[in-house]
């Protein structure tokens, strides 16, 4: 009965082992491993022995990337206490193994990073850093041909980008010398090649490129002689694919020098080896051919090749050439159609609309904003105005020729406009219609204003142009209210236009209302910063408000952007002059000299400017010629018969002072100049005729009578009493005259003291009337006139009162006649013209300023041009 006792007491005492162990052994399980790796029931599976001797056994083993596992080394226990035979046999382990029933998934054999060699002392390195830097590049051996040879093609082909670099900045002659490099450098690899060996990979593109390049740098240099012999090399190497096209190169270095058989010949030759293929590439030779033809007058053979395009590819320019071909050859019927060909070309441009962004899709506003001003559209907006500039271009030249008068032509092409593409052309086309009546000086001409008029309701940028072009022409009849009316309605419709600020500025100018004037001024150069009217006209403003460092300014600027302008250079030259550097005054005239060197007025200046510093010999030369090329000056030819006297030549004087008799016949002072000339130069029977014809002209002048009695006297004449009669008579007569002023002077002085205030301001306007009438009948086509331009009206009043004052300074007639020739002399001679600065500025600013006031010219905001 023990025994049972105990082995049911080893029972309960396993069993609560067992409990224990399950429940509190934590690292149970750790021995496990899965039947599927035991090594040692391999031969006993038949699936693996299977696979080992079919094409599976042949792979790489899969533990041949884990070296140094311990999987073969030892007998694998299991837990389970039995064996199990594998059960691939695709020569794999299975996914896992079945244990009662229940599949449990297969865990790896060592964790990743994980290697049993780690227990022996190895550092974790999965990426292999342990191993230190890769060793060095071997390096190159440069000594070897190939590697020469390399290295000469890299210096060739640098060599052709840096000549190709050169010339797209300008440097034509360092493109030239980077091209001959290469050629150099090129031949020196062809000989390296041969040398080694290698004459059969001989690069012949690089070839190609180095001759190709070099010829293009000898046309750019226009060494044309030497680029046909570089073409030349090219064409005829028959080991270049497509060199026949080169020849279009050679035809235009020919028509260049103007070999126009040759450059057709080769042309010709060019289009002959091109394929229809390349049909764009025919054309334009075919283009080339025409304007060939063009130069050398043979109209009709142009026509053929020009017409053949237009079939075949209608273009801009084509039809632009066909229809001056036709008006060459004068066939009316042609250039009809030839116009209605070339508004009908289509040019291949989006319609603008495109660009206008609509209001609801954010993200294609930002495209259309983003490609409103790329270089595409820019590229569309210059074809279409060059479409526009060919097209009125057209139609002003076939106008008058296809039909009996200019404006039924005209209105023809105006039809024509209205019913193709370009319908916006059809207004510029009348704007530049009733323009043309303009230019041809047809101011009356009612349909030309009509036109103009008919545009005030029309859109915009139309109207502004009209009203503009209607300003201007007002402006220069004077009109000025018009003119100001619709300088107003060219505003209004458009502030932004130049032309329409720069007209309304005139007209207030006219007004004398400066400050104004400029402030229009100003904003057109603020809307068009090169709109050289209102930078020129905003200089004559400040001169005229005596700001005259504001108007040198201006003028500097303009001369900055027009450098060869007369007028410009001029009024710095007057500026300066104001400012009292008369050396600046003298370098810029000079430099007016230089541009126009026959302008009489600007060396007359010159002179003037001359004399005021004491170089009277300089003042001589260019007063001489100034009176050369305009003897009708009466201020040189004055300025030329006092030089003359002064330096004791009377009779040189003589010829002077009779061209002043000539121009001015009713001044009697001018005939009393030569009279005295004659008088001091000892012919005394000359200077008597000449007082005695002026006696029968101007019976009453004291002067003459005087001179009468006192050369009478001296030569003994029968003549003398009845001149002295005359004599005492006329001065009886002033006497009379003078007394009746003195008293009515006297009468009227009391109420000229009480009125003084009231007379100052009614002389002041009546001095305006007489500026203002001055300058309207001074300017022609220009309204404004600079500073010290009006007391140039009055020069020939003052002078004629200071010469009567010479006159009336000379000595009685009881004097004696040799006393009396230097006393005259010191009293009319001493300067002929008065002080330098105060003398009036007349006639040596005329040719210039009679265009001074640069107003808007015609049509210019309409033309393409």
């Amino acid at each position: 009965m023990s025994v049972p006792l105990k082995h049911i007491i080893g029972e309960r005492e396993m069993e609560n082992v067992h409990l224990a162990v399950e429940e509190e052994d934590l690292y149970s399980g750790y021995n496990d491993y899965n039947p599927t790796f035991d090594s040692e029931e391999l031969e006993n599976d038949v699936g693996f022995q299977q696979a080992v001797r079919t094409s599976h056994g042949r792979r790489p083993p899969m533990t041949a990337k884990f070296p140094g596992t311990a999987i073969g080394a030892r007998p694998l226990a299991s837990s389970f206490g039995s064996r199990m035979p594998l059960a691939s046999s695709m020569g794999r382990p299975m996914t896992g193994a079945v244990q009662d029933g229940a599949a449990r998934p297969m865990t790896a054999v060592r964790a990743a990073g994980y290697t049993s060699s780690l227990t022996r002392g190895s550092t974790f390195d999965p990426l292999g850093q342990s191993k230190g830097p890769a060793p060095p590049l071997e390096a190159k051996n440069e000594d070897t041909p190939e590697e020469k040879i390399k290295i000469l093609e890299k210096k060739v082909n640098d060599l052709i980008e840096e000549s190709c670099m050169a010339q797209s900045m300008g440097s034509l002659q360092l493109a030239l010398e980077k091209a001959k490099e290469a050629g150099r450098k090129e031949r020196m690899l062809v000989r390296q090649r041969e040398q080694s060996g290698n004459a059969d990979h001989i690069n012949l593109d690089l070839t190609y490129s180095v001759l190709l390049n070099l010829a293009n740098q000898y046309a750019n240099n226009e060494m044309y002689p030497e680029a046909l012999n570089s073409y030349q090399v090219i064409v005829k190497n028959k080991m270049f694919s497509n060199s026949g096209r080169l020849k279009v190169n050679m035809a235009n270095i020919y028509f260049k020098q103007k070999n126009y058989p040759k450059a057709i010949k080769f042309y010709r030759m060019a289009l002959d080896q091109i394929s229809n293929a390349h049909k764009e590439m025919r054309i334009k030779i075919m283009q080339n051919i025409g304007v060939v033809f063009v130069r050398m007058g043979q109209y009709s053979d142009a026509i053929t090749s020009f017409e053949h395009i237009m079939s075949e590819s209608p273009n801009i320019k084509t039809g632009f050439n066909l229809i001056l071909c036709y008006y060459a050859i004068g066939d009316r019927e042609r250039m009809k159609k030839a116009f209605q060909k070339l508004i009908s070309v289509p040019l291949g441009i989006d319609d603008e609309d495109k660009y206008i962004p609509s209001n609801d899709d954010t993200s294609s506003n930002m495209v259309i904003e983003a490609i409103k001003n790329d270089a595409l559209h820019q590229m569309e907006r210059d074809l279409k105005v060059l479409a526009e500039k060919y097209i009125m271009t057209s139609a002003k030249l076939i106008a008058p020729a296809i039909e009996t008068s200019f404006a039924t032509g005209f209105d023809w092409c105006v039809d024509m406009v209205k019913s193709s593409q370009y319908v916006e052309l059809a207004n510029d086309l009348e704007i530049n219609k009733a323009i043309t009546y303009l230019r041809q000086r047809d101011f009356n001409q009612v349909s030309a204003v009509e036109t103009l008029k008919t545009f005030e309701k029309k859109d915009s940028r139309v109207k502004s142009a009209a009203a503009t072009n209607l300003s201007f022409l007002y402006f220069l009849e004077k009109d000025y209210d018009h003119a100001d009316r619709y300088a107003d309605l060219a505003m209004n419709a458009d502030r932004y236009n130049p032309a329409a600020l720069v007209n309304k500025g005139n007209t207030v100018f006219v007004k004398q209302d400066y400050e104004k004037a400029a402030e229009f001024y100003k904003e057109a150069l603020r809307n068009d910063s090169s709109c050289t009217e209102a930078l020129y006209n905003l200089g004559l403003t400040y001169k005229k408000l005596n700001r005259l460092e504001e108007a040198l300014d201006c003028f500097l600027k303009l001369h900055a952007i027009l450098r060869n302008s007369a007028q410009v250079m001029y009024q710095l030259a007057h500026l300066y002059e104001l400012l009292e550097d008369p050396q600046q005054a003298i370098e810029w005239l000079m430099q007016v000299i230089s541009v126009t060197p026959t302008d009489p007025q600007a060396l007359a200046k010159l002179g003037e400017l001359h004399d005021g510093e004491g170089d009277k010999s300089q003042a001589f030369q260019y007063y001489y010629e100034s009176f050369r090329y305009f003897p009708s000056n009466i201020d040189v030819i004055e300025w030329l018969g006092a030089y003359y006297i002064e330096t004791q030549f009377c009779e040189k004087a003589i010829q002077y002072f009779e061209r002043a008799t000539l121009i001015q016949p009713t001044q009697v002072k001018w005939q009393l100049m030569v009279a005295s000339c004659y008088r001091r130069s000892g012919n005394y029977q000359k200077a008597l005729e000449t007082y005695q014809d002026i006696h029968r002209k101007f019976p009453d002048n004291v002067e003459c009578l005087r001179f009468l009695v006192r050369l009478g006297t001296d030569m003994g004449l029968k003549e003398v009493q009845e001149y002295a009669t005359k004599l005492k008579k006329v001065e009886k007569m002033k006497e009379l005259r003078e007394q009746r002023v003195k008293s009515g002077r006297e009468g009227s002085a009391r109420g000229r003291r009480e009125g003084r205030e009231g007379s100052a301001g009614s002389a002041g306007t009546s001095e305006v009337d007489v500026k203002a009438v001055s300058q309207s009948e001074t300017k022609q086509l220009s309204p404004l006139l600079d500073s010290g331009r009006d007391s140039g009206h009055s020069s020939n009043s003052t002078k004629g009162e200071r010469l009567s004052a010479k006159v009336r300074s000379l000595p009685g007639s009881n004097e004696p006649y040799e006393a009396s020739s230097p006393k005259e002399l010191d009293a009319s001679y001493v300067d002929p013209l008065g002080p330098q600065m105060e003398r009036p500025k007349t006639g040596a600013k005329k040719r210039v300023e009679d265009d001074d006031f640069a107003d808007e010219e015609l049509g210019d905001d309409l033309l393409p041009e």
